[in-house]
C-alpha cells in the first residue's frame, strides 16, 4: 500500500504544484476571479490521481477487490500527501514570487467592495478585517491552515466518490 500511496500522492502533488506555478505566473493578466476558477480546476485535475491510485491498489495489490473503507483509507492518504505538497509549494510561491500577495488581494477585495456601492461603514469594517487578516496570515500555522482549506475539501469529495465507485467484493 505504501508504494501506491506515495507514488500517486506525489504525482497528484507534483501536478498541483506545477499547475499552481503556472496559474500564479499569469495571475496579473487574468485577475483574481479567473485565477480562482483556473486554480480549482487544476486542483480537481490533480486529484484525479486519487481515483487512479485507489484503482491501482485494488487491481495490482489487492487482487481486484477492495472495500469502501480500504479504498477510503488509500484515497485519504493520497489526498493528504497531495495537500502537503500544495501547502509547501504555496509557501515557496508566496515567499519568493509573490511576497505582496495579501496586499494585492486586499486591494482587489476593497476595490470590488467600493465598486458594488457599499457604504462607508462597510468599507471601513472590511478594511479593518483585511488588516487583521494580514496580521494573522503572517503566522505560518495560520497561513498553512488557510492554504489547506483550498484543496482539502475537493480531495475529500473526490476520495469519497472514488472509494464508492471503485469498491468491489472478492469474486
Amino acid at each position: 500500500m505504501r508504494k501506491v500511496v506515495l507514488t500517486f500522492g506525489f504525482l497528484s502533488g507534483a501536478l498541483s504544484v506545477l499547475m499552481m506555478f503556472g496559474t500564479m505566473s499569469f495571475i496579473d493578466a487574468i485577475g483574481f476571479d479567473r485565477a480562482v476558477f483556473v486554480g480549482y480546476t487544476a486542483i480537481v485535475i490533480s486529484f484525479l490521481f486519487v481515483y487512479f491510485g485507489i484503482r491501482s491498489y485494488r487491481d495490482n495489490v489487492n487482487g481486484g477487490a477492495i472495500t469502501f473503507g480500504r479504498a477510503l483509507g488509500v484515497g485519504l492518504l493520497i489526498t493528504l500527501i497531495s495537500c502537503v505538497c500544495y501547502v509547501g509549494s504555496w509557501f515557496v510561491v508566496e515567499r519568493h514570487f509573490m511576497p505582496d500577495f495579501v496586499d494585492n488581494y486586499n486591494t482587489y477585495a476593497m476595490d470590488r467592495l467600493k465598486a458594488s456601492g457599499a457604504s462607508t461603514a462597510a468599507i471601513e469594517k472590511a478594511a479593518a478585517e483585511a488588516a487583521e487578516f494580514k496580521k494573522q496570515y503572517a503566522n505560518p500555522f495560520i497561513k498553512a491552515a488557510f492554504t489547506l482549506i483550498e484543496p482539502l475539501p475537493v480531495g475529500l469529495l473526490i476520495t469519497f466518490i472514488s472509494a464508492a465507485v471503485l469498491r468491489r467484493k472478492k469474486p
